[in-house]
């Protein structure tokens, strides 16, 4: 297997565990991931925000780890990159405020390279209008976002543990996904874990 590099947008408040388990698991499968975000440099970090459903009418908020950047935004091509990978939680509200954000994720899109993106994450897609006529799962509160932007929602199973893959984007509802949606990505990377 082929060593990836993969970039990886990271910001505060992004999902805990959708940075965290993400970021190890590719490692931990021979791949590159450089996690950037804008107005970060290599060694800073950001804060991470864990999410739990605890019987109110959304997810309940609380602070996770800090999550260390290792790339420079500034420095980003997307020429130099063979996928990108978007974890969700609040950060991409802001981040697709960001031009090249927006930007670069179009070049990923353009280029026909895997995307994968979880919970909120589908918001960066929305933004940067590379997902009409696709099929693309979201953390329900997103769905209409996804819809406006020309795709297909494909919503949560009871369990929110079932990912989606149309051509290059890789999506999922939120972290109970992680091992269909990371199965998902690793295979469209054309990456194998031996048994």
């Amino acid at each position: 297997m082929a060593q990836k590099k993969i970039l990886m947008f990271v910001g505060d408040y992004m999902e805990d565990y959708e940075a965290m388990v993400p970021f190890q698991m590719l490692l931990m499968a021979g791949h590159q991931v450089d996690a950037v975000c804008p107005g970060k440099k290599p060694g800073d970090t950001v804060k991470t925000a864990i999410h739990d459903f605890e019987g109110d009418q959304t997810y309940s908020e609380k602070v996770g780890h800090n999550f260390a950047v290792n790339a420079d935004f500034d420095l980003v091509n997307p020429d130099d990159y063979d996928a990108l990978l978007i974890p969700g939680g609040r950060a991409p509200e802001y981040l697709r405020l960001n031009p090249r954000v927006i930007k670069h994720t179009q070049a990923f899109a353009a280029a026909g390279k895997p995307i994968a993106a979880i919970c909120h994450g589908a918001q960066i897609l929305a933004a940067a209008r590379v997902i009409e006529g696709y099929e693309i799962s979201a953390y329900p509160a997103v769905g209409p976002e996804v819809e406006l932007a020309g795709a297909k929602y494909i919503g949560p199973n009871d369990t929110f543990t079932n990912a989606h893959t149309d051509r290059n984007f890789v999506t999922a509802p939120a972290w109970p996904a992680h091992p269909e949606w990371i199965r998902q990505f690793l295979k469209v990377l054309g990456s194998r874990i031996e048994p």
